[in-house]
């Protein structure tokens, strides 16, 4: 399977860079052939302008859309791999669904209503949260965490298999608790097509 890791975080040494390392090599060693969006090394710029749009509304791809869009359609599976940043993505990730998730590519409006497009096999995403899972559970906000993406994106563009994982208190993990973490994403990546 041809898997597109899209992956938002700004510092190359962060435990996030880590938990893309162990999906890849994972996704790898199961015959998988990988490509990763690397969002902030990439300097890819989320706002999406006024003129890009305009070009849009008129059925048009600008080159920058169209470039993030090759990346996607080429992928069978797809990984998003991002801190939680206010109960949301990061807004450079915000800004890539924007650019590329677009009417047309990933959905289309009918009389029925909206469709999504997208065709690929399975969707992961892989979310650090600085909160304890009692904290979340107890605000009854552990559903926003996710579901913006999985549902509100993913499968609204098509996608029927997607699956998250949240990673809860990273910053207060042992070092063991780490390792066991990264064990578990370098598995979900050797099971991704299971």
């Amino acid at each position: 399977m041809r898997v597109l890791i899209v992956y938002a975080h700004p510092n190359p040494g962060s435990f996030n860079h880590a938990m893309l390392e162990h999906c890849s090599l994972g996704l790898q060693e199961a015959g998988h052939e990988v490509r990763v969006k690397d969002l902030y090394a990439e300097d890819f710029d989320p706002v999406l302008r006024a003129s890009e749009l305009a070009v849009l509304q008129q059925g048009k791809i600008p080159e920058k859309i169209a470039h993030e869009q090759e990346a996607l359609l080429w992928a069978d599976g797809l990984v998003f791999i991002y801190p939680l940043w206010w109960f949301d993505r990061p807004a450079i990730l915000k800004g890539w669904f924007d650019h590329v998730l677009t009417n047309g590519t990933a959905f289309e409006y009918s009389q029925e209503g909206v469709k999504g497009l997208l065709t690929h096999q399975r969707a992961l995403v892989l979310i650090t949260a600085g909160g304890s899972e009692d904290y979340f559970r107890k605000t009854d906000a552990e559903h926003l965490i996710y579901r913006p993406v999985t549902d509100g994106t993913l499968a609204f563009c098509g996608i029927a298999d997607v699956h998250h994982r949240i990673y809860y208190n990273v910053p207060g993990q042992s070092d063991e608790g780490r390792a066991a973490i990264l064990a578990e994403i370098a598995e979900l990546g050797r099971n991704f097509a299971c």
